[in-house]
């Protein structure tokens, strides 16, 4: 993977909404945009930006593309990512969201095939703190520091760096997989990345209750992480049994079936907890808990050093 500030950036479907509305704002912070595709209107640049209607096309002007920054509408998702990995490009960032599974699913074969990195579907990209930003985040709420977050969840690492950020807590690394049910890139690889990293002294993981991949990301954990790790799963005080529908269909349910025992601890919680990860049970409490972290990691230092 190379995320460095002269990596060459195409965006596809520059036109579409969040193209108009990110792209001339990437370009201006640094990102390397150096074409747009689109296929809705012949249009020469926008912002300064060349605009093509094929990826291939934009190869052949500009020369090796590396990143291919995704905005197209869901169903073009697939035809888009296949057409920018015929062309060379090796990573992938896809923004849209609500892509079809299957269609993902066709993508991340090919990418296997290719040896192509995928990022999303449905992620807000990825930033490092006054060096790089490539998606829909706001980068004015991140500042360099040592805190690497990695989020699963729609829009919230935009808010819990704000929070860490006013708490005086910079970011080494923000990087959103993505909110849909199938995703490429993965917890475990980033856990590791963020662990390997010299920057890094602390990883925050913003996650979904009720789904697996935060439970594989656990036990990676336990296994693999040495840096401390502090989780967030908005949702995980919720009822776990709701009943919803008409009054038939709740009775039914009841009858048939016997409900599980709300008392009992949500299942990654519980293997979080065993990997030694500290619980957050807000948006709030992250800064604390990281301080806390952090005052623990230099009180063990003045000791071993005396």
């Amino acid at each position: 993977m190379k995320w460095e500030a002269d990596s060459k950036v195409l965006i596809q479907g520059i036109t579409n909404p969040l193209g108009i509305s990110y792209a001339a704002r990437m370009k201006a912070k640094g990102t390397n945009i150096v074409a747009g595709i689109t296929l809705e209107e012949q249009t020469a640049e926008m912002d300064d930006i060349p605009i093509f209607t094929l990826v291939e096309e934009a190869v052949k002007q500009i020369g090796e593309i590396e990143i291919s920054l995704i905005l197209t509408p869901p169903y073009e998702v697939l035809d888009a990512g296949l057409e920018a990995m015929a062309a060379g490009i090796k990573q992938l960032v896809i923004v849209t969201s609500r892509v079809p599974p299957l269609d993902l699913i066709a993508l991340l074969e090919q990418a296997q095939v290719t040896n192509t990195f995928v990022l999303g579907s449905g992620s807000e990209g990825l930033l490092v703190p006054d060096q790089f930003w490539l998606g829909i985040m706001e980068p004015d709420f991140y500042t360099a520091g040592q805190v690497g977050i990695i989020s699963r969840c729609d829009r919230l690492m935009d808010e819990v760096a704000l929070n860490l950020t006013q708490a005086g807590l910079g970011q080494s690394l923000a990087i959103s997989l993505g909110s849909d049910a199938v995703m490429g890139s993965n917890f475990e690889q980033w856990l590791q990345i963020m662990e390997e990293d010299e920057t890094t002294e602390a990883i925050i993981l913003l996650g979904q209750p009720y789904s697996s991949p935060e439970l594989l990301a656990a036990e990676y954990i336990d296994s693999a992480i040495e840096k401390p790790v502090i989780a967030y799963l908005p949702g995980i005080l919720a009822p776990m049994n709701r009943s919803f529908g008409d009054a038939t269909s709740i009775i039914a349910s009841q009858l048939s079936y016997q409900r599980g025992d709300k008392t009992r601890e949500n299942p990654t919680i519980t293997a979080l907890k065993k990997a030694g990860v500290k619980i957050a049970n807000s948006v709030e409490e992250i800064p604390k808990l990281t301080k806390r972290i952090f005052s623990n990691q230099r009180r063990r230092s003045r000791t071993v050093n005396k």
